[in-house]
């Protein structure tokens, strides 16, 4: 009997498992950490402790054992008593049993239990799919020379339309000179000639613009119609492939599946502000689970399943 397989099936769920006459493994939410020293972020786990002061029977295991192997309780009692009396004289013995995805115990010289966890598996179930992550050192005053030196090089380009603003001048020089040489006829006379043609031009610009407008109007030709076949994902087993802070990382990962063939999408964000990406969504569990176990073996061994129904 691998009874190291049940109880690290009971972990994700319940926070003790009691083994009888031995000890209990307990866990405990921690926090997401940053390692300052190598910029690696770890995200939220459950710590695991091994405590030989609890154990009374309280029929957890035993109960869950004989659901899977479908035995009677009571057989299911005498398997794990069995078990539990090989697994002391080994420690009699000296030797260090090694619990698969929990960890180690071993006796002290003062005949105490002594437990070392190990963290290949996250029990903590809503941070499946968040692996650790090691940023870059941002280095933003090189980023802030660099900015510098481009301002100090960009060119300022003077465009035609700048430029042909210039005729206006002209003729406002020939009415100050107008004003001075001439006097208030004279001036009088060079003013209503610049609004004559100023009142002129306008009328021929607009004049051009209806021209052109006409001509764009009579000389679209029909877009050809498109007709767009799209499916959508519909079912409540969803294969999720991560969760993300930023929704921007999110849209990449999206991408980065779709060129690898999955139907990837986004499902929105979960209670912790995780923006959620899945492979697919299925409609029947077992379809789920069989696409489930492909993606783990030939793509991310950390996907996994989520049922829930999207609104």
């Amino acid at each position: 009997m691998q009874l190291e397989t049940y109880i690290s099936d009971l972990l994700y769920r319940y926070e003790c498992v009691t083994i009888p006459e031995f000890g209990s493994f307990l866990t405990q939410r921690v926090s997401a950490t940053i390692d300052d020293t190598s910029n690696t972020f770890n995200a939220p786990k459950k710590v695991i402790s091994f405590n030989e002061q609890i154990q009374k029977n309280d029929g957890l295991l035993a109960n869950y054992i004989a659901d899977v192997e479908k035995i009677p309780f009571e057989i299911a009692n005498k398997k794990i008593a069995k078990r539990i009396k090989i697994l002391k004289s080994y420690l009699t013995q000296g030797e260090t049993l090694t619990f698969k995805n929990i960890g180690e115990i071993v006796f002290n010289n003062e005949g105490k239990i002594l437990f070392e966890p190990t963290y290949h598996l996250n029990y903590l179930t809503d941070s499946f799919g968040l692996s650790q992550f090691v940023s870059p050192d941002v280095k933003r005053e090189v980023y802030k020379e660099e900015v510098e030196a481009i301002e100090k090089v960009v060119p300022i380009a003077i465009t035609a339309e700048k430029r042909k603003s210039n005729s206006y001048l002209k003729y406002a020089a020939v009415a100050l000179i107008a004003l001075t040489l001439g006097g208030f006829g004279a001036s009088k006379y060079y003013v209503n000639q610049i609004e004559t043609y100023n009142q002129l031009a306008q009328e021929q610009a607009a004049q051009e613009l209806d021209t052109k407008i006409q001509q764009a109007t009579f000389n679209l030709n029909p877009f050809p119609a498109v007709t767009l076949n799209v499916t959508k994902q519909t079912g409540n087993y969803h294969i999720v492939a991560g969760a993300f802070r930023i929704e921007e990382n999110c849209n990449k990962r999206v991408k980065q599946l779709k060129a690898d063939g999955f139907s990837a999408r986004k499902i929105g964000a979960n209670k912790y502000g995780l923006h959620q990406v899945v492979y697919a969504s299925y409609e029947g569990r077992l379809d789920a689970l069989k696409a489930l176990r492909e993606i783990k073996k030939t793509h991310n061994r950390d996907a996994w399943l989520l049922v829930k129904k999207l609104d």
